[in-house]
């Protein structure tokens, strides 16, 4: 009988969620057929850099493509001195150069997916965080070729949740459907959330549980997350993401 019950709690709280965002999903005209087919051009959320005299940081969520837009997205950091004249880009991809840099527009869309602003920080706020995002870049130690692996990790969204680990006044939570953010080698079961604001555990990325004023209070199975945003108030659900308010963006 109790075995029953943690069977039907797994199959309300991520399952049936997941199942009925598959249905949606697949319902949509607009999904790239494939990487060739896909938008990848500017969504036009940042200015020109010479519009922009001002440091900026930024980070990006866009779904991913085909099939895999159900439940994931893809995350990346954009960064721009004060007076530069041109963005930088920081992903972290399963292809070609694993951390890659420029590869793709700073605001672009991800396979024809649109993306939405995670972090968007201006001012000496950023000037004085963008020497601290470089260095985590570079501290990054699943960067080499053959270090990514999209399930459960590391992949694109651990090498974003280390940044924002490594420069904690970010002050943002990664979109619960960032498959892999929660990615932690067994040595490190338990730890500080990226935010520093509360605890995370995590058994090598198949499951945890995250409890910090910044990230909410989340559970994690196989990748999917539900959850709740007490801070600002919302749901997160496995494959929909988050429903409710929308996070703070600086």
């Amino acid at each position: 009988m109790f075995l029953a019950r943690i069977l039907l709690v797994i199959l309300g709280l991520f399952f049936l969620p997941l199942g009925a965002h598959a249905l949606w999903w697949g319902m949509r005209e607009d999904v790239a057929a494939n990487y060739r087919g896909a938008d990848w051009s500017s969504a036009k959320l940042l200015p020109e850099p010479a519009a922009a005299p001002q440091a900026i940081v930024a980070i990006y969520a866009a779904r991913v493509g085909r099939w895999r837009g159900i439940f994931a997205h893809h995350t990346w950091v954009v960064v721009k001195e004060a007076g530069s004249a041109r963005y930088t880009r920081y992903d972290k991809v399963g292809w070609g150069s694993p951390v890659r840099t420029n590869g793709w527009a700073p605001d672009g869309r991800w396979f024809g997916n649109a993306p939405r602003p995670i972090v968007l920080i201006e001012g000496e706020a950023a000037q004085r965080l963008i020497p601290q995002i470089q260095a985590a870049v570079a501290s990054y130690p699943y960067r080499v070729s053959g270090d990514y692996h999209a399930f459960p990790g590391p992949n694109s969204n651990t090498f974003v949740a280390h940044i924002m680990r490594s420069v904690p006044a970010l002050s943002a939570a990664l979109p619960p459907t960032a498959l892999g953010k929660n990615w932690q080698p067994l040595r490190d079961i338990v730890g500080l959330t990226p935010s520093r604001t509360g605890i995370q555990i995590s058994l090598g990325g198949y499951a945890g549980l995250t409890i910090g004023w910044i990230e909410g209070f989340e559970v994690d199975f196989l990748g999917l997350v539900a959850g709740i945003d007490i801070r600002r108030p919302a749901l997160k659900l496995p494959g929909w993401g988050r429903i409710g308010m929308d996070p703070i963006i600086w």
